[in-house]
């Protein structure tokens, strides 16, 4: 079975799978993505958030914690969607909306900061989102996403533990196929000069740009850091509406 985004968790069979692979002690989402993504978001207290490919809201959940203001998630997966609700039952100021990012309203100057943790890379368009997310931002309003690192996506592998990677076709733009989870995931390849680019044309002014450079004080496994340290699973940037 083949599927676009957020289709793939509307499978129940590779919802459970997902989720239970999330719970795995040194997840590369927590181990590499979320540090990174933690330190470009700094202080969130009293801002308003929208998280753009929310999943379960698990994040979301962590934010309301740290004092956001309010707290958006968009999630295309209904189980996702459904998940998050129930993640953010206990916050008034907690709401997911279940609709793909394409069909968002993006209200102008709404929110202070608009995140998306390793979703966007399953978009064929993202110069369209780059100036929705503008136009949604206040003034002073910061954009801060994750992606799957090129070089992965450049050249898609079966996943599992590797001992080699490919990096081939890193120049050709476009659609890619993974087989995972026991199913096939459609997501869309571009370069690191391609993400930069689209933030300077929407009109951001780039502020970061990070990789996924592993700590060793997330790691239990001295075998799993150092695996880690061979290649960058995930590119960050972090970009800032003008004043």
């Amino acid at each position: 079975m083949s599927y676009h985004g957020s289709d793939f968790y509307d499978n129940d069979k590779n919802f459970e799978k997902y989720m239970e692979r999330r719970q795995w002690q040194e997840n590369a989402n927590d181990t590499l993505e979320k540090p990174v993504i933690l330190q470009l978001l700094g202080d969130i207290e009293g801002l308003h958030v929208l998280d753009l490919g929310c999943g379960d809201a698990g994040f979301g959940v962590e934010l309301l914690q740290e004092g956001c203001a309010s707290y958006t998630g968009i999630e295309g997966s209904r189980n996702m969607a459904e998940a998050a609700s129930s993640s953010l039952a206990d916050y008034k100021n907690g709401t997911v909306q279940h609709m793909r990012m394409e069909d968002y309203a993006y209200p102008s100057d709404t929110y202070d900061v608009v995140i998306s943790r390793l979703a966007l890379h399953y978009l064929q368009d993202i110069g369209s989102i780059f100036r929705s997310v503008q136009q949604t931002l206040k003034p002073g309003g910061r954009f801060v996403f994750s992606v799957e690192h090129p070089v992965i996506t450049s050249t898609l592998q079966p996943s599992g533990t590797r001992t080699n990677w490919v990096v081939d076709n890193y120049f050709i733009q476009g659609y890619r196929e993974q087989q995972w989870l026991g199913g096939t995931v459609h997501k869309y390849h571009r370069t690191v000069e391609d993400y930069f680019r689209a933030m300077q044309e929407a009109a951001f002014i780039v502020e970061h740009l990070r990789e996924s450079h592993p700590v060793r004080a997330y790691f239990v496994n001295e075998e799993t850091y150092e695996r880690r340290r061979r290649i960058p699973l995930f590119l960050f940037l972090a970009g800032r509406k003008s004043e």
